[in-house]
């Protein structure tokens, strides 16, 4: 089963997004903030990454732009799950290179859709 990567800098937010990723069969790695999420992408592979935007150290933006940089994340859907909704934030997004972007609080079924709509 796919290996995704959750990114948030909340325990509680990333606990409600393994539970309900664990629940629909995938595999989950945690990570609380950008940089972490960087060096457990760097150890391992993932098949997708879940990441907020608002974070300590490395946010949304900058952990996109890193891992599209890697060759290996050229092509791995990586989708935004934060309280930013504007269109200038949402646009920033895709030009770092986001795959899809859902506003929190998140419909667990909507976000099951969404990760089985972009994962290869």
């Amino acid at each position: 089963m796919a290996l995704i990567l959750a990114v948030d800098d909340s325990p509680s937010m990333r606990k409600m997004v393994a539970f309900t990723l664990t629940g629909a069969g995938y595999q989950v790695v945690e990570a609380a903030d950008g940089q972490e999420a960087l060096e457990k992408a760097q150890q391992q592979h993932v098949d997708l990454v879940l990441t907020d935007q608002n974070m300590p150290r490395l946010d949304g933006l900058g952990l996109i732009r890193k891992l599209r940089a890697d060759p290996k994340y050229k092509d791995t859907p990586i989708l935004m799950l934060t309280t930013e909704s504007s269109d200038l934030m949402k646009e920033a997004g895709k030009t770092a290179g986001a795959t899809g972007w859902l506003v929190k609080p998140f419909d667990p079924a909507r976000l099951l859709e969404v990760i089985q709509k972009v994962i290869k």
